[in-house]
């Protein structure tokens, strides 16, 4: 019995370690910082699995917000000290017009408190809707929505561009 446990987990890993590693990465900004997240996810789920196993993904995922959310809360005790303009980390040399607007857009998300940007990675990376989002996140509808709101006119703040084109658009 253990074995087959320990196949069907190593097996969803393969399947779907690479999609869980992308959606920690859009939460984090950092790859090391996405996969200690999913890895630390998966082994928390990897207790669960019989009680889990036909459907994992959904708890992997609710583990992950959960605990990145738990370090923002952690990390929130520390100041931040805003700049006024992001600067310009990419060259604009090199890159056709989507790839510099992508690279930009990272930058601003990284700029934006934790909670904003796992609202947009919720609703916009993964389609979710609002209602999941809160229920995911902890929240009431109202907060996802005016987080979205607030999220949404920072970064066209931080990116004129964006005006032109919806950050929703980019972001998927």
């Amino acid at each position: 019995m253990k074995e087959s446990t320990d196949a069907a987990f190593i097996a969803f890993v393969e399947e779907r370690g690479a999609a869980l590693v992308r959606i920690a990465y859009a939460m984090t900004g950092d790859q090391r910082s996405a996969e200690d997240l999913v890895q630390s996810a998966l082994a928390k789920a990897y207790t669960k699995w019989p009680r889990i196993r036909d459907d994992a993904e959904p708890y992997v995922r609710r583990i992950i917000y959960n605990d990145r959310i738990s370090i923002w809360r952690r990390q929130s005790r520390i100041h931040e000290f805003p700049v006024a303009e992001v600067p310009d980390l990419y060259p604009h040399s090199g890159h056709d017009h989507d790839t510099t607007l992508r690279l930009t857009l990272r930058q601003a998300l990284l700029a934006l408190p934790a909670r904003q940007r796992a609202v947009l990675v919720l609703r916009y990376l993964e389609d979710r809707s609002v209602d999941e989002t809160a229920d995911i996140l902890g929240c009431r509808r109202g907060t996802v929505a005016s987080q979205a709101t607030r999220a949404l006119r920072k970064l066209r703040d931080l990116i004129p561009e964006l005006n032109e084109t919806t950050a929703a658009e980019v972001l998927r």
